[in-house]
This record gives structure tokens, sequence and C-alpha cells, in this order.
């Protein structure tokens, strides 16, 4: 064990360090966060663009190449932060080992869902225009 060392030694000797694991949870939590400013100040921006617009305008802008790539975007990271930070959640408050697994099974399922619905809905608008 060197000075650098900051686990106590018994942890050092039942192996419970850190799993590494953390940290690229982390950035991915922080990437994610900043993806959604940007994507977010563009769908706000597009959205009051469109505030008096009528439904054929709406569903021709949405229909464009990079509104419906961002906005594919924006719906997939949206719930991958979503999903990133409810897993936090639930490993921090949820002790019952069987809860948190059906709970971080059902936070993603449904985060999939949404994100399948929400992209599904985008292309249908895209490819049908």
């Amino acid at each position: 064990m060197t000075a650098k060392d900051l686990r106590h030694p018994i942890k050092v000797a039942r192996g419970l360090g850190s799993s590494r694991s953390g940290v690229g949870h982390w950035w991915m939590q922080r990437v994610t966060a900043v993806a959604l400013i940007a994507l977010a100040v563009w769908f706000v921006l597009t959205v009051l663009g469109l505030l008096h617009a009528d439904y054929a305008t709406a569903r021709a802008a949405v229909a464009q190449p990079w509104n419906a790539l961002l906005l594919i975007t924006f719906v997939i990271t949206l719930f991958w932060h979503a999903v990133l930070g409810l897993q936090v959640v639930v490993e921090d408050y949820v002790h019952t080992h069987w809860r948190a697994l059906g709970l971080l099974l059902a936070i993603r399922f449904l985060a999939v869902l949404g994100a399948l619905a929400g992209v599904l809905a985008v292309l249908r608008i895209a490819l049908t225009h």
C-alpha cells in the first residue's frame, strides 16, 4: 500500500475499491446534458418560429432533413439522459436488490419505448411528407 492510496487497508484486502465504471457514467451524463442544452435551444427556437403556423407548415418544417435529424437526436438524447439520471436515483435510494433491479429494468424499457415512439413519429412525418 502506498501513501497515495486513500482506501482503508481492509477495503484493499477485501477488494472493495473503485469499480472504475462510475466515471464513464458521470461523463456520459454530463455529455448528454450539454447536448440537451444545445438541442433544447434549437427546439425552443423552432417551436417559437412555428407558434402561429398552420398544421401543414409545421409538418413541412419537421419533414426538413436537418430538423428531422435534430429532432430525432433530441428525443434519443433526452431519454438517454433521463435513464442515466434515474439510474443514479434508484442506486442511491432503493436498497432492496430485487426492487432496484426491477425499477432499473422498467425505467430502461419505458425509455426505449418512449424513444422508439418519438423516433417513429418523426420518421413518419419526415418520410411521408
